[in-house]
């Protein structure tokens, strides 16, 4: 065994978020109040525009309809899933007469309007993609010099949300060109929740305007795509931690920081990992945007993307991100201050190798324990619902992980 997997040689490092001030000034357009839930096609889907071997699967207008029809009928609507978002891939190749966007005529014959009316028919929104530059990612039309024409297109077919990528765009021009669009967007007078990969693109080469990116998008990536891997999701989550200190203080309702998409029912995790995923997307106030095929879906991993008590955390409506606290014998420990003076916490255990290992809930281990003092009631969420009942400061309580899985609590001062 080595030196490190002994709890007691190990030195507890703890994080602080010295800036827990209020938010800089958000996007002022009354959305995305608390973190945008939904569905989005690219991780699982990608750019498959062959519809001839593959319709089942290729991005076309019976696509969204599927997903939508299932969000309605398996309950992920009553869950709080509201958009179905489009990805790339989805335009033809050249604008129409007018200089206008226009769908591919083979794979949406009957355009983005008469699909945004079905979404809406059942109680749901449609979400699009465009990109800053010239082209986007995959090759298609992108809407520079097109900023005003394109919003105007997307409030006229009833679009809901924009995912605006930055491709083909040079990075000294982003800030100009993502502020461009919010105001054409805003100005179309229709809600339009903005989706913006801003800071992304900017970081390969100086820290971004937070406070700008905030003023403008009512969510931003900032790191790169996740893939359907658990080294994926690990290296999102380390880069949030790293940054934490500059990005979580500017996250609240109306912005949001957005580690991209959710792979869970996917084919590269494992039920622990898909359980660390959702967990931790909660505890980042994350938008729970799903990449997977909701039309054929592990029971297991659907009830933990319907799972009530992860989604009241995620949507928690005091709005501030968590951030990670600790690192001690190979567990990470994050924290999200919740309404109520309540606490939300997820102990992950980051060994991949042997079986569960106990944590313990100390004031030594976890100096936020103080809030149990003089009581508290704690309740395990993952991995299993159990209520842990009434706990003080000295109670000698201990959680246990599967490795690369996540034990999550809620805890309630009394």
């Amino acid at each position: 065994m080595k030196p490190e997997t002994k709890m007691g040689a190990v030195v507890l490092v703890l994080f602080t978020i010295g800036a827990f001030i209020s938010p800089v000034r958000s996007l002022d357009n009354g959305l995305a109040l608390k973190p945008t839930m939904g569905w989005l096609h690219w991780e699982r889907f990608m750019c498959n525009v062959d519809c001839d071997t593959d319709p089942n699967n290729c991005i076309s207008e019976n696509l969204y309809m599927q997903m939508a029809d299932v969000m309605v009928t398996e309950g992920w609507k009553e869950a709080g899933y509201e958009y179905v978002c489009i990805d790339d891939c989805w335009p033809s190749h050249q604008r129409d007469a007018k200089g206008r966007l226009q769908a591919d005529p083979k794979r949406f014959p009957r355009g983005i309007k008469k699909l945004a009316d079905y979404v809406h028919s059942k109680g749901l929104k449609l979400g699009i993609y465009a990109d800053l530059g010239t082209l986007t990612c995959g090759g298609f039309p992108g809407s520079l010099g097109y900023y005003d024409i394109d919003a105007q297109t997307f409030a006229d077919w009833g679009v809901d949300l924009l995912k605006f990528d930055g491709c083909y765009m040079k990075w000294t021009l982003l800030g100009e060109g993502y502020t461009n669009m919010s105001i054409a967007l805003n100005q179309t007078g229709r809600s339009i929740l903005y989706s913006c990969e801003w800071p992304l693109y900017e970081w390969l080469y100086h820290r971004p305007d937070y406070a700008a990116i905030r003023k403008a998008c009512n969510h931003w990536r900032n790191f790169a795509d996740v893939y359907d891997s658990w080294d994926s999701v690990k290296t999102i989550l380390d880069w949030t931690a790293d940054h934490q200190d500059i990005i979580v203080p500017v996250a609240g309702p109306g912005g949001w920081n957005d580690p991209d998409m959710l792979v869970i029912g996917n084919f590269g995790l494992s039920h622990a990992q898909q359980e660390s995923q959702m967990a931790l997307w909660a505890i980042m106030a994350a938008p729970l945007l799903m990449s997977n095929d909701l039309r054929d879906i592990c029971p297991r991993s659907k009830q933990l993307l319907q799972n009530t008590r992860i989604i009241a955390i995620s949507q928690d409506p005091l709005g501030r991100q968590g951030y990670r606290t600790a690192k001690v014998d190979s567990f990470e420990v994050w924290e999200r201050h919740l309404s109520g003076g309540r606490l939300a916490l997820a102990v992950m255990n980051k060994q991949e190798i042997g079986g569960p290992r106990g944590f313990p809930l100390t004031l030594a281990t976890l100096p936020s324990w103080k809030i149990c003092h003089p009581h508290c009631n704690v309740t395990q969420v993952l991995p299993s619902y159990k209520e842990l009942g009434v706990q003080t400061v000295l109670s000698k309580l201990v959680v246990v992980v599967n490795p690369s899985g996540t034990a999550l609590l809620t805890v309630t001062p009394i």
